[in-house]
């Protein structure tokens, strides 16, 4: 659906939504620090680093369902009810959900604080451009940066202190440590890519690691826009097969929760095998219930990008 058209539906339907629950809408404001504070996120980075920074004293919600895909996400009726009775909604930003701005101005709940994760961090330019992504948009996959995810979580720190005051030490304490966490697997992803910069990587997806390739000084091609929607040109692809023939790369990656159809079609033009490299949006259903983390798939990023990266040389 054109963004634009879907925009004006979530607005009107919103109208009727809020009246319903006007007045009703409870507000949970931990100020004495009694009961769980209610977070809503929109994407799965978000839902991990305000669970690591909140601990026990927050109660977290992912708005996307498990299994969907991020990009062409779209809230019902009851995700806006849901945003409306939280007392902190945290999104990534415009670029990435340019739903949100006309969601939050239908909000009754006045109590609400409304966290822009994208504040402060150092954003890169979007490479595709289509209808739905016009030319200066800005690339929205911030978390892929973990300068940039240092700042999404000092930013959900911040809400949480505001809302709770009482227990401001406590969140400080625990976003230096996720922030820690994040230092570490920084240090080790610069350690074990060091040997590889000026490598390709091929992605059989959507423009999502141009964050991740720049801070570790790899090349990364990508068959798609930012959006899973736009699908690539046949010289897209013939070019990403000249490209793989030329530097001899052996692994085509693709990416979660789409169809792998673009990298099998790659994969199997060049006789290359196929890789995972996730984004980290979403989690499928299983990977969810079973408590897979932000920094988990992060690891099993770098395994996969150390294969494919060390069969060329």
């Amino acid at each position: 659906m054109n963004k634009k058209v879907f925009f004006g539906i979530v607005i009107l339907t919103m109208g009727a939504v809020i009246f319903s629950i006007g007045c009703n809408s409870s507000s949970h404001t931990g100020a004495e620090g009694s009961h769980k504070i209610k977070v809503v996120t929109t994407l799965f980075p978000l839902y991990d680093f305000a669970k690591n920074v909140g601990k026990d004293k927050v109660e977290v919600s992912l708005l996307l369902p498990p299994g969907v895909e991020a990009h062409s996400f779209e809230p019902k009726p009851s995700d806006i009810i849901k945003i409306n009775e939280a007392d902190l909604f945290v999104y990534t930003g415009k670029f990435m959900e340019p739903w949100a701005a006309g969601v939050i101005k239908g909000v009754s709940n006045k109590n609400l604080i409304v966290i822009d994760a994208s504040q402060g961090t150092k954003m890169i330019p979007g490479v595709f451009h289509d209808e739905d992504e016009p030319a200066g948009s800005l690339d929205p996959h911030i978390w892929l940066d973990f300068d940039n995810a240092k700042i999404m979580i000092n930013n959900i720190m911040q809400g949480l202190q505001t809302k709770d005051t009482l227990n401001k030490d406590f969140y400080k304490e625990k976003a230096d440590e996720y922030n820690k966490k994040l230092t570490e697997m920084d240090i080790t992803y610069s350690t074990t890519l060091s040997p590889y910069k000026g490598k390709t990587i091929i992605y059989g997806g959507h423009y999502a690691f141009g964050y991740l390739a720049r801070r570790y000084g790899l090349i990364y091609l990508a068959a798609q826009g930012v959006s899973p929607d736009a699908e690539p040109t046949a010289n897209d692809l013939a070019k990403l097969v000249e490209q793989i023939k030329k530097d001899n790369i052996k692994y085509v990656y693709y990416e979660e929760l789409t169809s792998p159809k673009i990298a099998e079609t790659i994969a199997n033009e060049t006789n290359a095998k196929m890789l995972l490299l996730n984004a980290a949006h979403n989690l499928t259903k299983d990977q969810f219930e079973h408590g897979l983390s932000f920094l988990d798939i992060l690891k099993e990023d770098l395994a996969n990008l150390k294969v494919g990266l060390q069969a060329q040389q």
